[in-house]
């Protein structure tokens, strides 16, 4: 009795797994638009997050007569200093 109640466990585990998807932030744009999917007869939701943009505005305009909205990226390093800028070495002239 307890082999099907483990390998039951596995598969609902698995399936359960197999429809969780890894949404990631990318840190280098300050702004994302939460893009909200509406599932179907059967279908799930499927929102999704683009961050993909510089300011708020450009945002709006591409969510514009889109089920979506426009907020600052909680992953983007406001406070962060910009790198440093390397130094270039001039090659001697001969």
């Amino acid at each position: 009795m307890r082999l099907p109640i483990l390998t039951l466990t596995a598969i609902v585990t698995l399936f359960a797994a197999a429809d969780a998807r890894a949404q990631t932030y990318d840190p280098r744009y300050p702004v994302c638009m939460h893009v909200y999917m509406h599932g179907g007869f059967g279908g799930g939701g499927g929102d999704y997050f683009d961050c993909s943009f510089t300011s708020l505005p450009q945002c709006r305009a591409t969510a514009s007569g889109r089920s979506a909205s426009c907020d600052v990226n909680p992953y983007y390093a406001f406070d962060e200093p910009p790198p440093p800028q390397r130094k270039r070495h001039k090659k001697p002239q001969h």
